[in-house]
């Protein structure tokens, strides 16, 4: 419970940091977005080498989904994804009923505004996971309803 509380709290303070120390023009053209996904990036790389050194090779990119969604998200967010989906040609959709880093925000709609800037990080921390593991893959967020949001995870052939 502590740790979770502690990656909270972080995550909140890196956001203000990076928002706080940017200049205008940095904020409207979503160059503070793109830092914090690129922080995930490099953390979802990280992480994805500790989690799967003693895990066999995944034999298609469904596997790998699945790693992403059950072993990877309840490692990091403490709870597996609610709901997986794909149309089998390269798009996948992770639904996140709950997610733990919107929670803290209020559920009404003035706060779907603010939503992006708390998603970019997961962004980065799965397409970094993904690319870890030869996937390449370019991840989006989307929140209709506080604090249920989905992440479309579009893989890029080669």
């Amino acid at each position: 419970m502590a740790d979770e509380a502690l990656f909270q709290f972080l995550h909140n303070e890196v956001i203000q940091y990076i928002y706080k120390s940017a200049e205008y023009g940095e904020m409207e053209n979503g160059r503070c977005i793109t830092k914090l996904e690129n922080m995930g990036f490099r953390v979802g790389q990280g992480l994805i080498e500790r989690f799967t050194k003693d895990t066999a090779r995944f034999k298609d990119e469904l596997d790998v989904m699945k790693f992403i969604c059950k072993d990877f998200w309840t490692s990091v967010f403490k709870k597996q994804i609610d709901n997986l989906r794909t149309n089998h040609q390269g798009i996948y959709v992770l639904q996140d009923n709950k997610f733990r880093l919107l929670t803290q925000l209020s559920a009404g709609k003035q706060y779907l505004e603010h939503a992006p800037k708390y998603l970019a990080f997961t962004c980065g921390l799965v397409r970094g996971g993904l690319s870890n593991l030869g996937v390449k893959s370019i991840v989006t967020a989307e929140v209709s309803v506080m604090p249920a949001c989905k992440f479309q995870v579009m893989i890029q052939k080669m």
